[in-house]
């Protein structure tokens, strides 16, 4: 028996060796390669750049146990991750376990906070130990305002108004994604993803009774996620990031302070909430063209929001409220509810957002955006709709820089902003600025798709690649009208757009 144990001892003690002479030859080998290739030229750069800090290194107090961040080698990630890659294959078999990626579904405990059917609520999580980030993620998907359009959605829709066929697992993309070539900044946070299914733009707290068919309670249903959380890790933060997408973007704006004041009041003083509000900034315009109030995409969206708050029994932002007593839909709107915020928010919004043209019914000037009127914002003059959770969102650039990047300098002025509001025996720990970061990042070029970022333009039925001109034909859109309303020759508009595709 004793000479098994040490020769168990012995065959591990030899494992241990094995990895570490791995870890050790993939470590070193990029260095000793560019040295062969380079000669003393190369020698002497690779030498200044070990003595040199790189400039993003972010300094992280605390526990936390994942500091790194990959903003810095976006340029030339490809290479980086390849090494990366080739690494992590070499010393799996030093592991016994494979890391989970995908976000587990748990159903909420509370169980009178339900969907619109009832059943219930719930969210995905991938918790990362030792982070000290947490990102919740709301969904989009439209709303329905009145019975008619809610059977409707539920009849064609059914799982963003019923938990009853949620999958058990969910794979994050773009800014929940856990692969740091696709998400530079937010890789390694605590991940969950909490699902849309109240259909009230996260606004709703009416339960389903005898006298109604359906539930509103998506601003319970973020509540009651944030207390579960605190019993998983949450209560230990530093960070909360409320990012969502769509009618979940909007969700972001009503929720924010709601969430911060929650915390507040449980004694988390120390968790700092900020906000992402990604292509929910929508717009009360006039319709291009008048329709009935028939279905939700058609409706204009102040006629929607008006009906939709009354049967929701909606709740917005207090300070938003008292700024519009009697009115408060106003508050689903991005400019009249983002002045009244305490907490910082981030705005990410196509400048010809598809959802915004389909319920103007075309409205082609862009959204009217003031380099003043946000704080920190990313508006690519791009036709899409969404755009945090897309795979390649890395891609897209305003002035060249990418929205992970953009983010990242947000988070660091934040940072750097703490410390300040902090007393004199933190300053020395203060962390400067970020050299070169652009906060407020609008693209200039007037007409849809101008960016040559821009991502393709998919027909959403048949998934083929189409011009702006068929887009927006497509959508309707009236060339001889709105060259008109521009003042140039119908020639000339339809030459600019093509030029943007």
């Amino acid at each position: 028996m004793q000479s098994r144990g040490v020769a168990r001892n012995s065959f591990g003690l030899s494992a241990v060796r094995s990895c570490l002479l791995l870890l050790f030859i993939h470590l070193s080998a990029p260095v000793e390669a560019r040295r062969v290739r380079g000669g003393r030229a190369q020698t002497r750069r690779v030498q200044q750049q070990q003595q040199t800090p790189p400039p993003y290194r972010e300094r992280v107090e605390g526990a936390e146990s994942f500091p790194l961040d990959f903003t810095a080698v976006e340029g030339n990630m490809d290479n980086f991750v390849v090494q990366i890659k080739n690494l992590a294959q070499s010393l799996y078999p030093c592991s016994a376990q494979k890391l989970d990626q995908d976000m587990k579904l748990h159903f909420l405990k509370n169980v009178s906070v339900t969907c619109n059917d009832g059943s219930p609520a719930g969210y995905y999580i991938k918790e990362s130990k030792g982070s000290k980030r947490w990102l919740l993620f709301l969904e989009g998907g439209w709303y329905c305002f009145d019975s008619q359009t809610c059977e409707s959605r539920y009849e064609t829709m059914r799982r963003l108004m019923s938990s009853t066929k949620w999958p058990l697992t969910r794979t994050g993309r773009g800014i929940l994604s856990p692969q740091p070539e696709e998400n530079p900044h937010w890789w390694n946070a605590n991940m969950v993803f909490i699902p849309y299914c109240s259909s009230d733009v996260w606004s709703g707290a009416t339960p389903k009774t005898d006298q109604s068919d359906y539930a509103f309670m998506g601003s319970l249903i973020i509540k009651e996620v944030v207390n579960e959380l605190l019993t998983k890790g949450l209560e230990n933060a530093k960070v909360l990031l409320l990012a969502g997408s769509s009618a979940g973007g909007t969700g972001v704006l009503l929720n924010v302070d709601q969430v911060a004041e929650q915390l507040e009041a449980q004694g988390y003083t120390g968790v700092q909430v900020r906000g992402l509000a990604d292509s929910g900034w929508f717009l009360d315009n006039k319709q291009y063209k008048f329709t009935d109030c028939l279905d939700t995409i058609s409706c204009a969206p102040t006629e929607a929001i008006k009906r939709g708050i009354r049967y929701w029994g909606g709740l917005v932002p207090e300070s938003c409220r008292q700024a519009h007593v009697g009115e408060e839909w106003n508050c689903f709107f991005g400019y009249k509810v983002y002045p009244t915020l305490k907490s910082p928010v981030f705005v990410a919004q196509w400048l010809f957002d598809e959802a915004q043209l389909t319920v103007d019914n075309i409205h082609l000037t862009g959204q009217p955006i003031h380099e003043g009127q946000w704080r920190a914002m990313f508006a690519p003059a791009c036709l899409s709709h969404e755009l945090i959770t897309r795979a390649d969102w890395t891609d897209i650039r305003v002035k060249g820089i990418s929205l992970p990047r953009a983010l990242h300098c947000w988070d660091r002025s934040l940072h750097h902003n703490l410390h300040i509001n902090s007393s004199h025996s933190h300053q020395k720990h203060m962390t400067p600025p970020v050299r070169g970061c652009l906060l407020q990042l609008i693209d200039s070029c007037p007409w849809p798709h101008c960016n040559p970022s821009c991502p393709t333009i998919r027909d959403q039925l048949t998934g083929q690649e189409m011009s702006v001109i068929q887009f927006l034909k497509h959508m309707g859109f009236d060339v001889q009208k709105m060259a008109q309303q521009q003042g140039m020759e119908p020639k000339k508009l339809l030459g600019m757009l093509n030029n943007g595709n």
